[in-house]
């Protein structure tokens, strides 16, 4: 939502979208647990488990006073937002990285 959001950030008359991320994971968890299965639109589709989530799409309050243009992106907050985005992201993986050597040094060191 973030990149469509700089993407979006010149389109008159666009609003900024953000997501409920609390909301989605509930949605995504009862949906794993209940089961679900994709929709297909044809038949040549493979089936396979459901991505939606559903419901938790909203759009963001305006920080900047309107332009003129209809379009409430702010693209400073777009881009802080999706800086802190990247670098939580390679936090998770330097984490998780560490995480999987240090299983495989115990590993190693048994066999």
């Amino acid at each position: 939502m973030l990149a469509t959001n700089i993407a979006n950030a010149d389109t008159p008359g666009y609003k900024a979208k953000d997501i409920d991320f609390a909301s989605a994971l509930k949605t995504a968890k009862s949906h794993q647990q209940g089961g679900n299965s994709m929709v297909r639109t044809n038949s040549k589709h493979i089936a396979g488990g459901s991505k939606e989530v559903g419901g938790s799409e909203m759009f963001r309050n305006a920080n900047q006073p309107d332009t003129g243009d209809g379009n409430s992106v702010d693209i400073q907050v777009e881009r802080n937002l999706y800086a802190q985005n990247a670098m939580e992201y390679q936090a998770s993986l330097q984490f998780l990285s560490g995480r999987f050597k240090g299983l495989k040094k115990a590993l190693g060191s048994q066999g």
